[in-house]
Formats: structure tokens, C-alpha cells, sequence
């Protein structure tokens, strides 16, 4: 009997019942579970001795699995515990910590294939981190400045012939009046030059602009490498295509030989087996990293490219080459 594959995600993740479905179709034992619901209808029994290592139980109302047997892991993103009502905020805040540590510790400690590990993710979600590392390893990156001084931005902009963009250092989504709302990367103009009240209030990110003919979003799956050209149809979509989802269209596209070395390395360095990666291409052909997402989507660029991205997720958890 193969190993069974634990599948850690948010139970409305629809992007990972694709990864549930194509793994049992192929007749594989899939455990999954979200983090949401522990303590109430998740349980767990870890055990650890001097003779072994983590044994032990996650169950359900359905299913049980045994930690022991767990030949891969694939954590996407799963929801904050939910505690019992009646707790007190205090009581809330100490048990969400034993439950992370607990729970999350000994998930952590599981000794298997992971897509990808928890902490790698939080190490590698860090730009900064990323920027380092992928410059390191060979791939162009943007000049870029951090900071939370007006004047290092307008000398910053000087530099580069007023051609910079800001965009968030981290999650550019956030809530506002009960919405989800998105921060998008914006290419400032003269006047937000002359106002740059509110720098000094917290870190922000500026690069260079870089010209470019298209985009590309590079799936990153173990050592494949599944490229979409992302062509913008509208001035706001050039700026940043996530403005205008409606004016993009894509097509395949192949990966020059140094940016697949490139980002092989910079892989193996942030120790991830998936990433979701943009580069900006010029119009001449050279490609620009900009970032590496962890968790980054990926079912909507399968939808309108056929890439087969969640066939590969699978290959990858069952250890096929």
C-alpha cells in the first residue's frame, strides 16, 4: 500500500480539491484536513519515544490517518483555529499558541515530502529574502529600495530617471469596512513625487520600471517549469495585471536556459518544491525576476492555458519524476 498523502488546506479551497480529485483518481490515499478545525472536529494523538519517532493519529468524524505513514504533505494556506465559544480573548490567544505548537509542531516535525514545508514558506515569503537570494543565484532583478524616508525616494526616483513603482513589501490584500480590498503596484507620477506624506508611517517597496512586452507567470513544480505569457490588452493591466484580469490574454511560452538555472537554484536555496514566479520580459527578450510566491494561485492559469499544473502538484506529492 503506497503512503498515504496529508493534504493541509482550507476546506473552501476549491484550487486543492483538484489536487484531491486527480491524487485519488490515481488511486492514492488522501487525508485532508483543515487547521480550522481543530480542536472541535479534529483531533490529535502525537507520540514520541526513545525508540521511535512521531507516531500517532489525526481524526475525524470520517477518517483516521496515522502520522507515521505520511509519505508527502501538501500545506496550502489552511484557516486559524477555531476554539469552543465562551473562551475569553486571553484564554483564545494562549490556546491558539498550544495549538500551533502542538498541532503545528508536530506536523512540522513529520519527516516526509513536502509541497511546501510551513517554514520554508515563512522564510521565503520575506522579498527581501527573495530578492537576495534570486540575485545570488543568477536571475536579473529590479533595483529596488526599502524604506520609510520621503527623500531616499525622491533621490531613488532621480537615480532612475523618475521611472519607479511602489507596491507592498508584503500581502497586498487587506480588509477594509468588512471588504477584501487589493494594493496594487502603481508607476508614480511627478505629483506623487512632490507628496510622499504618509512614507514615513510604515515600510514600502519602490523599483525601477522596467519596460516590458509581456509578463510571464512561471509555475515552478519540483524540476518543472510551466511558463504563461501574460499579455495586457489596457494601460491599467500593463501597470499591474492584476488590475484588469478582463484585458488579459496568455498563451505558453518556453523558459531561456539561464532563468531555468536561475530559478533552480533559487528553488533549492529557499528549499521550495513549488513557486509561483513573475518576471517582466523587455521587448528585447531579457527577463526580470520580480517575486516568488510559495503559495501562489495557479488553477486560473491551467483554466486558460491547458498548463497541466495540478498533474504536476500530484506527480510531485507521489515523488514522480
Amino acid at each position: 500500500m503506497t503512503a498515504p498523502v496529508l493534504i493541509v488546506a482550507a476546506a473552501d479551497d476549491w484550487p486543492t480539491d483538484r489536487v484531491v480529485v486527480e491524487l485519488e483518481n490515481r488511486g492514492a490515499e488522501v487525508f485532508r484536513m483543515d487547521t480550522a478545525d481543530f480542536p472541535q472536529r479534529l483531533t490529535l494523538a502525537g507520540r514520541i519515544d526513545q525508540g521511535h519517532g512521531w507516531t500517532g493519529e489525526l481524526t475525524t468524524d470520517h477518517r483516521t490517518v496515522e502520522l507515521s505513514r505520511v509519505g508527502a504533505v501538501y500545506y496550502r494556506a489552511p484557516g486559524a483555529f477555531r476554539f469552543p465559544t465562551g473562551m475569553s480573548g486571553p484564554e483564545e490567544r494562549f490556546a491558539a499558541a498550544q495549538a500551533r505548537a502542538g498541532l503545528g509542531g508536530v506536523l512540522s516535525a513529520l519527516d516526509c515530502r513536502w509541497v511546501n514545508h510551513p517554514t520554508c514558506m515563512a522564510r521565503a515569503e520575506y522579498k527581501p529574502v527573495q530578492l537576495a537570494a534570486a540575485r545570488e543565484c543568477g536571475l536579473r532583478i529590479p533595483p529596488t529600495l526599502i524604506t520609510n524616508q520621503p527623500n531616499d525616494v525622491r533621490t531613488f526616483a532621480i537615480q532612475h530617471g523618475g521611472a519607479i513603482i511602489c507596491k507592498p513589501v508584503a500581502s497586498p490584500v487587506l480588509i477594509e469596512d468588512g471588504q477584501l480590498k487589493s494594493v496594487y503596484t502603481q508607476r508614480l507620477t511627478r505629483s506623487d513625487l512632490a507628496d510622499l506624506r504618509g512614507i514615513d508611517t510604515t515600510a514600502h517597496l519602490f523599483q525601477a520600471w522596467v519596460d516590458k512586452a509581456h509578463e510571464v507567470r512561471l509555475t515552478v513544480i519540483g524540476q518543472r517549469m510551466l511558463a504563461a505569457a501574460i499579455h495586457a490588452g489596457s494601460k491599467a493591466a500593463h501597470e499591474d495585471w492584476r488590475r484588469d484580469y478582463g484585458a488579459l490574454t496568455y498563451t505558453t511560452t518556453t523558459v531561456p536556459e539561464d532563468v531555468v538555472v536561475g530559478m533552480r537554484r533559487l528553488m533549492a536555496r529557499l528549499q521550495l518544491r513549488y513557486g509561483a514566479a513573475d518576471f517582466i520580459v523587455a521587448p528585447h527578450g531579457r527577463w526580470t525576476f520580480l517575486e516568488v510566491n510559495p503559495c501562489g494561485q495557479w488553477d486560473w492559469i491551467q483554466e486558460a492555458t491547458g498548463l497541466p499544473i495540478v498533474e504536476a502538484i500530484a506527480d510531485e506529492l507521489q515523488g514522480v519524476a
